[in-house]
């Protein structure tokens, strides 16, 4: 059975803004507590350097998500970000804790692999954009075969004569 597509354009739109919420919050908690990321990443022997990087790719890439713009892009580096994550901060996998953030990450990097097949949906700015790129291509197309049909039209009734 099909959903229809209202609901699943609504379904893609909320389930964008769900992801793009978390690095948003965590882009904007690393920010507020600064030197505790820091620290963090320095315990686990990621050079304190990234912390920057991460939080430009956090919120970046959570605001291009939750707009739809370069959707797939975006979702393709939160995929690749997830999955770092949880390999570099989560593989004590004794602790359930560690265990669960592990596997959450990876199941959010799923997620972002759906979004990079499938696209931001037509309720983002990606959606939009192509919206209008169709509308434009099938306008040139119409004036195309119109002009053609004249042509033909004249053609035939003798007006113009093609030499070969």
């Amino acid at each position: 059975m099909a959903i229809p597509t209202p609901i699943a354009e609504a379904a893609a739109l909320i389930g964008r803004l769900l992801l793009a919420g978390i690095f948003l919050h965590e882009a904007w908690s690393k920010l507020a507590g600064y030197a505790g990321a820091l620290a963090y990443m320095q315990a686990y022997g990621v050079p304190g350097w990234l912390l920057p990087l991460a939080i430009a790719v956090e919120l970046g890439c959570g605001v291009l998500i939750a707009l739809g713009y370069h959707t797939r892009a975006a979702a393709l580096i939160l995929a690749v970000f997830c999955v770092a994550t949880a390999v570099l901060f989560h593989t004590k996998f004794g602790d359930r804790n560690q265990l669960l953030h592990f596997e959450k990450d990876l199941a959010i990097a799923g997620a972002f692999l759906l979004v990079f097949a499938h696209g931001g949906g037509a309720w983002s700015l990606d959606g939009l954009r192509k919206r209008k790129r169709d509308r434009f291509v099938t306008i040139g197309k119409t004036a195309r075969a119109t002009r053609h049909s004249l042509l033909d039209r004249i053609r035939s009734r003798g007006y113009i004569r093609w030499s070969s």
